[in-house]
């Protein structure tokens, strides 16, 4: 894969290139691809035909001539609708006589495969409110606490707010802070400041550990977090501000308390029996990753089904009718497979019909771990926790832990993201190789629906990944905060759902999953101030940009330590720029951008050299404002191809 410029044909899934839904089959979609001038100014197309899928048999349709644009032309095509899931591509004849194909990782000067055409689900589509979102995650426990007179759980060991966290071995489940959904609510002007717009909870079901993946019923909240009322009064308060909740639902297994699980065990001929695999009963289970503790669910029983999601009275039901707005969905990626069996894709697709049913506009997010790609083509999962599209390359790219790393820099020695080796550090290049690969394998529409996490409850905290430091707490010194805030400008300027961590805005570090759950410092003096800034300028950016909620996304340049990209929409174009260290200038033809103005930056500005825009040589992140040219919001034109 060739690195990109933007002299490349250009098409993506966004509003600019395919027309907005909804869509039906036997009908037809509108597609656009922008075709950039040559050098020397000549067309840089003279024939494109798309080439789609029909019933499995290739179909080839001539596009037409469109209106110029800024160093440019659109080209405009028309593709019949005949699958639930379409796939393109684009063949290019240029002036030349190159052979090229345009597929969503780009062009390509030989044939491909199917593997990375382009990808339009044509039989729905996401909540449209998901993709102006940013979201704020809450570990109930570590959040906030309403009352010092909670009387801890049977199983818990009770910590003060201010105690370490314990990072792994005995007493890890158990060490309990206090934190209640109660103290969720008198927190949330917090999330509000901020700017995002959902709040994610961690589980919130009764359980025997204070993350309560290990769920003893789905029936009620955890009393120690304030029970149903308590849940009602967030969800209403969030409402009351403008705020969205996505609750989060274990479909892989349950605890080994759980009220089902107990019956199962006590009796083989109940019904609850068949809900798990049971190699010799009651007492040889299959479990989750072999962890006793969270025997594995079996989606091959109806009833199991009925109850947990198939329709009125089922879990996935009940709760939503409580206002939750989505779901969640822990360990997506291993429910309803085991063996020969893989009933996953029959699984999201009875969560979101019956939570449709409920809400039309409830998100269905998976959880998974890494390339979640062939989960997402059917009518189930809305998107997934992009870890492999965007986590991942973002902390090799932006690893300052690494030895050598830098003046301030901590060495961490972190192992990365479930790998037995130390987190690697690469050029931008492969870093953006990676993010191609992986979101061309996945309709636009789940990619967009995808939630961007720097970090999660399950990692290590980004902050602590640029070099912040591994004792847990707040980085006040502030040695990993210019990476730390570089990975927050591209999480805040690249397509999906950015989600925050909750302590992430104020510069919290943590080595591994357990370790990064820290309760929240509320005294303001224990935050880092410059991060906290820094977090809400780049949520109100996002928030106030529609090209970064909605708009496509094009590279313009890509080095070892820099990369440049394109957001695109009708109304709006921003350029961005992130360089990771001093001494990369990147020129870009001016042609082919109009103009820039500064909307973001730190460091040194924009100057035009002749025909080139010049790029700071410096580590920051830059975002500027490009023009809108009169042929930019051209639609069609009568122009027919040779």
């Amino acid at each position: 894969m060739t690195p990109p410029t933007l002299r490349d044909v250009h098409h993506d899934g966004s509003a600019r290139f395919v027309a907005p839904g909804p869509y039906e089959l036997g009908g037809t979609v509108a597609l656009r691809v922008l075709v950039p001038d040559l050098a020397d100014g000549r067309d840089g197309v003279e024939r494109l035909v798309l080439r789609s899928l029909r019933d499995g048999e290739p179909h080839l349709a001539p596009a037409r001539r469109g209106a110029r644009t800024a160093g440019g032309r659109w080209w405009h095509v028309d593709m019949r609708s005949t699958n639930p899931v379409m796939s393109y591509r684009f063949f290019l004849g240029g002036p030349d006589g190159a052979y090229r194909w345009l597929n969503a990782e780009g062009v390509h000067g030989r044939d491909t495969s199917d593997g990375a055409d382009f990808l339009l689900r044509i039989d729905r589509s996401p909540p449209a409110w998901v993709a102006d979102q940013v979201a704020y995650q809450v570990f109930p426990d570590r959040f906030a606490r309403s009352s010092p007179d909670t009387v801890p759980p049977a199983w818990a060991v009770e910590a003060a707010w201010d105690e370490p966290v314990i990072g792994s071995g005995p007493g890890v489940e158990r060490q309990w802070y206090g934190g209640d959904l109660d103290g969720v609510v008198a927190r949330l002007d917090h999330v509000v400041e901020l700017g995002a717009g959902v709040l994610y909870l961690t589980p919130v079901f009764e359980g025997r550990s204070n993350h309560r993946y290990d769920a003893v019923t789905f029936d009620r909240v955890d009393p120690a977090l304030g029970g149903d009322d308590a849940l009602r009064r967030l969800i209403a308060a969030a409402h009351e501000r403008g705020l969205r909740v996505l609750g989060d639902l274990t479909t892989n297994h349950t605890g080994r308390e759980h009220d089902w699980f107990l019956a199962a065990q006590a009796d083989p001929g109940a019904p609850e029996a068949a809900f798990y695999r049971f190699r010799d009963h009651p007492g040889d289970y299959v479990s989750w990753l072999d962890v006793p503790s969270l025997p594995k669910l079996d989606h091959r029983s109806e009833e199991l089904r009925a109850r947990l999601y198939r329709g009125e009275g089922s879990v996935v039901a009940r709760w939503i009718e409580a206002g939750l707005d989505g779901w969640r969905i822990d360990v997506a990626n291993m429910t309803g497979r085991l063996g020969a069996d893989d009933l996953a894709h029959e699984v999201a697709r009875e969560i979101r019909a019956t939570m449709h049913a409920v809400d039309p506009d409830a998100w269905l997010l998976a959880e998974h771990g890494h390339d979640a790609a062939a989960d997402l083509t059917g009518d189930g999962w809305d998107g997934t926790m992009d870890y492999q599209g965007f986590t991942r390359p973002l902390w090799v790219w932006l690893n300052g832990g690494a030895p050598g790393a830098g003046a301030g820099a901590v060495e961490h020695g972190l192992h990365f993201l479930g790998l037995p080796v130390d987190i690697p550090v690469l050029g931008a290049d492969e870093v953006t190789r990676t993010m191609r690969e992986v979101h061309a394998a996945m309709p636009w529409a789940a990619f967009a629906a995808s939630t961007m996490h720097l970090d999660s409850h399950d990692t290590p905290r980004f902050r602590t990944v640029a070099g912040g430091g591994v004792k847990g707490g707040v980085d006040l010194a502030g040695a990993g905060r210019d990476l730390h805030l570089l990975g927050l400008a591209l999480q805040m300027t690249m397509p999906g759902v950015p989600s925050v961590f909750a302590g992430d805005e104020i510069g919290l570090t943590g080595t591994n999953g357990e370790h990064a759950r820290t309760p929240f410092p509320w005294d303001r003096d224990a935050w880092d101030a410059a991060t906290w800034e820094a977090y809400r300028t780049w949520v109100a950016l996002r928030r106030d940009s529609v090209a970064l909620r909605r708009g496509g996304l094009r590279w313009a340049h890509v080095g070892v330590d820099s990369l440049t990209f394109v957001r695109e929409h009708a109304e709006q174009r921003l350029l961005v720029h992130v360089a990771r260290a001093d001494g990369e200038e990147v020129r870009l033809p001016l042609a082919l951008l109009g103009g820039a103005t500064p909307v973001v930056r730190e460091g040194a500005a924009t100057r035009i050299e002749g025909d080139a825009v010049v790029l700071p040589a410096v580590r920051g992140a830059h975002v500027w404002e490009l023009a809108l040219d009169e042929g930019w919001n051209e639609t069609e034109n009568a122009e027919e191809a040779p």
